[in-house]
């Protein structure tokens, strides 16, 4: 079975000597529950796997349940070292402080009980990271699927990878496009709408964020002020409120809103942002063209295309210290900008599509002390080549 590339990571991690809590953290169906087994399958000692997913009522008690159940099995066998998975973490309330309790106990009775969280809700697990068990864990982002990783797991060229995305688990229903497009929207996206956001954050307007949902799925790879959203989904909302609900999509591995690089926080907050879908799939959907009708559309095509590089940078920076930006001016624009210290590197995508600015890195690099001006696509670096890449190698 094909292992994701950070799987030695985080075999190694949990297999020397015991230091901190392992966390993966990203969207459903990316494969942590898998990666998590695939861990056991090698791990020298011990294991013991329990989710908060199934129908029974868990809390707190439960995960001490589990916690005794893998002391105990460790406590009668041989070698003295164990691992404990605990997946969706994140349904638990007050789980963190829990953990903490338990975690400094084993480390006071110098207990080798390595831990594994896994949880489908990356902004609720980080809230209970930083929360209670700050200095006592590491985090593995598990982002979507990369073009180099369903080539290599499944066999697909990019333009396949591009309108279908990066979801594994529905490889098999791509040769039925209405199956496909029905599993994206029932067991993605409602789903992940539905249980990690609408039912672990408070949410005043769960329409307004649902329609914000399929906003950001038709504009993506544009940028669209709040007050265009405001019109375009006749909502009596407000900004902030569509900024927040932006925050929660992006938390779930949904929808980002990147902002427009500025130099200060404050102005890069207040800009309009670029829409970008974090997998392919959700855009496409949606889209009235099966694959082949959307290759044949320049202008649709240009948009998945550019939608791809956005979700690829913004996947692949996630957990370093790169971020991930956008600039326009005086009609021009930068389609994307990468940002660390002091070393900016501009992009361009060359995709076909009809734009709506004209390229604007010659401007930009007049404001700001650009380190690298990159070219995607058409005379640039070949898009089969950048999705090979990893994004943080283009600073």
């Amino acid at each position: 079975m094909y292992k994701r590339p950070f799987f030695k990571i985080l075999l190694m991690r949990l297999t020397e000597q015991r230091q901190f809590l392992q966390v993966l953290a990203g969207p459903r169906q990316s494969g942590k529950t898998t990666l998590a087994r695939q861990i056991m399958e090698e791990y020298p000692g011990q294991t013991n796997y329990a989710s908060a997913d199934e129908p029974a009522l868990k809390n707190r008690i439960w995960i001490e349940q589990q916690w005794d159940n893998a002391r105990l099995m460790i406590s009668e066998s041989k070698d003295p070292r164990g691992l404990l998975v605990l997946d969706e973490i994140q349904k638990i309330p007050g789980w963190s402080d829990v953990v903490k309790y338990l975690w400094d106990q084993d480390t006071a009775n110098k207990r080798e009980l390595h831990v594994l969280i896994l949880g489908s809700s990356p902004l609720l697990v980080q809230q209970g990271l930083t929360e209670s068990l700050v200095g006592r864990f590491e985090t593995i982002p598990v982002t979507h699927w990369s073009f180099s990783e369903m080539r290599d797991a499944f066999g697909w060229d990019l333009e396949k990878f591009l309108y279908y995305g990066g979801y594994p688990g529905a490889v098999t229903l791509t040769d039925d496009r209405e199956r496909w497009a029905r599993y994206i929207h029932d067991s993605l996206i409602e789903t992940t709408v539905s249980r990690d956001v609408l039912l672990m954050t408070r949410v005043d307007k769960p329409a307004l964020l649902r329609r914000l949902f399929d906003l950001g799925c038709h504009y993506s790879g544009q940028i669209l002020s709040y007050q265009k959203m405001l019109g375009q989904l006749q909502d009596a909302g407000n900004t902030v409120t569509l900024a927040h609900y932006l925050q929660l999509l992006n938390g779930a591995g949904l929808i980002i809103g990147l902002p427009k690089y500025a130099g200060g926080e404050s102005r890069k907050r207040g800009s309009s942002p670029k829409l970008i879908v974090l997998n392919n799939a959700f855009m496409t959907a949606s889209l009235p063209l099966s694959f082949q009708e959307a290759r044949q559309n320049q202008e649709i095509w240009g948009r998945i295309v550019e939608s791809a590089v956005g979700g690829a940078l913004v996947n692949g920076t996630a957990g370093t210290d790169i971020k991930v930006y956008y600039w326009a001016g005086r009609n021009r624009e930068v389609d994307f900008v990468l940002s660390r210290g002091k070393q900016l590197t501009a992009i361009e995508v060359k995709s076909g599509g009809q734009r709506t600015s004209l390229p604007g890195i010659d401007y930009f690099s007049k404001e700001f002390t650009v380190t690298k001006k990159l070219l995607i696509g058409a005379q640039g670096i070949p898009l089969e080549d950048f999705f090979k890449l990893n994004p943080q190698s283009l600073m």
